[in-house]
């Protein structure tokens, strides 16, 4: 501790004060100072360093008072020109491409595209990948530019809504279940054929069936039988020749002379033959071809 004397003197009277043994130097000095000094200038580079990497950072980021580079914030949104890459998904409420170009989503495995409800959960899925197209939702449907639906597919039904449906295939059309339609056309100049290779075909409306060829012939093939029915009309054949060239034909007598001349029998079952004619009807006679 170190004390401190106060001496009074008067005018005139000269009184020398005592020396203190012990000076104190206020202030750092030595290595403390050196030490103090290269912090500080430590401290400045870093400074300069971190201002120079945040300049260089802006300059290269492309960093505006509107966005960053080619990412552009506007009132509707964020506007996006050029191409860009997403590593991660990419939520957003709407994606459109400017006026004059068109948008393109390309990606190396598969482009999936998901509808959510406010739960969360997946709604709709559209799911593009490199062999297949992939839809899931609970109604897919195609419109038109004025909003007419042109294809719905439900999921017991699929609804064609323009006016005409043309398949170009060579092979044509393959149908597992039943087509429902009010006209079935060939192009012109073109065959229209119906076929069922190990099934029956069957067509059916309520109001009739009209088979109209107008520049050629309709033929009908069948490993069996062939059944025209009708429950409350009849079967009308309306043409200038009717022909039946494999039809049977009956024996013919040892006395009888044809002439070239036959004539149609019917068996009870519904069996048509040929029986030579005579004066009178000889159906009877050769009735054995309905045994």
């Amino acid at each position: 501790m170190v004390r401190e004397q106060y001496t009074t003197t008067s005018e005139g009277t000269s009184v020398e004060r005592p020396e203190s043994p012990c000076v104190y130097r206020i202030g750092i000095y030595g290595w403390r100072k050196r030490c103090l000094y290269l912090f500080v200038l430590l401290l400045l580079v870093i400074l300069v360093v971190n201002f120079a990497l945040t300049i260089w950072i802006l300059k290269v980021m492309w960093f505006s008072p509107t966005g960053m580079g080619h990412l552009h914030v506007t009132k509707d949104g964020l506007r996006l020109e050029g191409d860009s890459e997403f590593l991660f998904p990419l939520y957003a409420k709407e994606i459109r491409s400017r006026l004059d170009s068109s948008l393109l989503l390309q990606s190396t495995h598969n482009v999936t595209v998901n509808a959510r409800n406010p739960e969360g959960e997946v709604t709709s899925r559209l799911k593009v990948g490199p062999k297949m197209v992939e839809v899931q939702s609970q109604q897919l449907q195609i419109n038109s530019k004025n909003g007419k639906p042109l294809f719905t597919v439900y999921e017991k039904e699929a609804v064609v809504g323009t006016d005409k449906l043309r398949v170009t295939g060579p092979e044509g059309a393959l149908f597992e279940h039943s087509v429902e339609t009010p006209l079935v056309r060939a192009d012109p100049f073109e065959d229209l054929r119906l076929e069922s290779p190990t099934r029956s075909l069957r067509m059916d409306a309520p109001r009739g069936v009209q088979i109209n060829a107008h520049s050629g012939k309709v033929e009908a093939f069948s490993q069996m039988d062939i059944v025209f029915q009708t429950t409350d009309g009849t079967l009308v054949l309306d043409a200038e020749t009717v022909c039946l060239p494999t039809l049977a034909q009956g024996s013919q007598g040892p006395s009888v002379s044809s002439q070239g001349l036959y004539e149609v029998c019917v068996c009870p079952d519904g069996k048509l033959y040929l029986s030579v004619a005579g004066l009178g009807t000889t159906c009877q006679e050769h009735s054995q071809v309905c045994l």
